[in-house]
């Protein structure tokens, strides 16, 4: 753990940084994956340009396991609140690599570190995610924790189902 991953870390801080994400861009999903810090292994979503895309999920609040209905009720409270600031953004998905786990989320641009954690905090989650062109971030919502690894992104079209690299 580096420096900032030791101030006060949430219990399934492990899990958070292991995590994958599947955004829904128009034309084709891309998956997100960790990788060693200083990795950047495809291309960054030209709809985005240089910004910063930070994924929120309102599921599963402080890591305990919410009912579909209170997760399905949750997303539809962070839609709301990310249409009413008029961000842009696109559907998403995380969950563990392997696929057993998967929560519905989304994956915004134009927020500052600390509003992309402000809006995480708004829903009780631990942890936003944080996607530049030269990192993968995992930003603690309630403290100043935060894990940077490097990212692989491949995508599949939408229209073809071809993999982009």
């Amino acid at each position: 753990m580096t420096a900032i991953e030791t101030a006060a870390t949430p219990l399934n801080w492990d899990h958070y940084r292991s995590a994958v994400v599947d955004i829904h861009f128009a034309d084709r999903t891309v998956h997100v994956e960790p990788r060693p810090q200083g990795t950047a292994d495809g291309s960054f979503p030209e709809p985005v340009g240089g910004a910063t895309v930070h994924v929120i999920i309102a599921w599963n609040p402080f890591g305990r396991t919410a009912s579909a209905d209170a997760n399905a009720r949750a997303h539809r409270l962070l839609l709301d609140e990310v249409r009413s600031r008029g961000l842009t953004w696109w559907p998403a998905v995380g969950g563990d690599a392997s696929g057993t786990h998967r929560e519905e989320s989304v994956a915004v641009a134009g927020l500052s570190d600390s509003a992309a954690r402000e809006l995480g905090g708004r829903f009780d989650q631990d942890a936003v995610f944080a996607w530049s062109p030269g990192a993968w971030r995992v930003l603690a919502c309630d403290s100043e924790a935060e894990s940077v690894n490097g990212w692989a992104a491949s995508g599949t079209r939408r229209s073809t189902d071809t993999v982009i690299r």
